[in-house]
């Protein structure tokens, strides 16, 4: 029987780049703890549409 385990993929996209009216979107794909790290994780990402550092947040 398999344990369910803690660890879950989330996918975090870009907030700054919604706003700025370019087409596509900038996403990245990592994981998460869920008992350590219960709310939305927001990371600092590269954007490679707008050449910039730009905040990511998670996404259900």
């Amino acid at each position: 029987m398999a344990k369910k385990g803690n660890r879950v993929q989330v996918i975090l996209e870009c907030t700054e780049h919604k706003t700025s009216g370019q087409p596509g979107t900038s996403r990245y794909i990592t994981t998460k703890n869920r008992k350590n790290t219960t709310e939305r994780m927001e990371l600092k990402k590269y954007n490679p549409i707008l050449r910039r550092i730009t905040v990511h947040k998670e996404i259900k």
